[in-house]
Formats: C-alpha cells, structure tokens, sequence
C-alpha cells in the first residue's frame, strides 16, 4: 500500500476528536476551525464532555469527509491552534 492509498472511502462520516483545555471560548473557536475545512459541518451535532476535574474539555465533530486533503487541511489547522491539546 503506497502513500495515495487510503483506507477511507469519500464521502463518508469522519468523528474527529479534539481536547484542549477548559475555555469559555474553546468550542466556538474550534467550532469555526472546524467550519472552515468541513462548511457542512453542523455545529448543533458536536458532542461536548468536560473532563472529570473541569480542567478540560473533549470536543467530537463529525465531518463529512470529501478528500483526504481535506482531512488532512483539517488535522493540521487544529493540531496547529494554541488552544488544542491533542487530536484523534
């Protein structure tokens, strides 16, 4: 299997897990990130989950998923935002 190859068949539903730490403004911001690379992203349908001790929240957003490119224009916006933790 060579680097063009994917797993994933376009289109199709991707969940993408973000954290990062608890902000007031954490969810509309990445909610926006989020936008800016998948525009038929509906806010309304991400889940939202405090951590246990408040300190963070987890944050899954299902995209529609159209390329790989996309994807990865996605991955890379929010693994490169200051206020992201980790991305799976």
């Amino acid at each position: 299997m060579n680097l063009e190859d994917s797993l994933i068949e376009y289109p199709s539903d991707f969940p993408i897990k973000i954290m990062g730490a608890a902000h007031a403004e954490f969810v509309q911001i990445i909610g926006a990130v989020v936008l800016q690379h998948a525009p038929d992203f509906d806010l309304a349908c991400m889940e939202i989950r405090p951590s246990s001790g408040g300190n963070y929240t987890s944050l899954t957003c299902t995209v529609r998923a159209t390329s790989r490119e996309q994807l990865d224009n996605l991955y890379l916006a929010l693994t490169g935002h200051p206020m992201v933790k980790l991305v799976l």
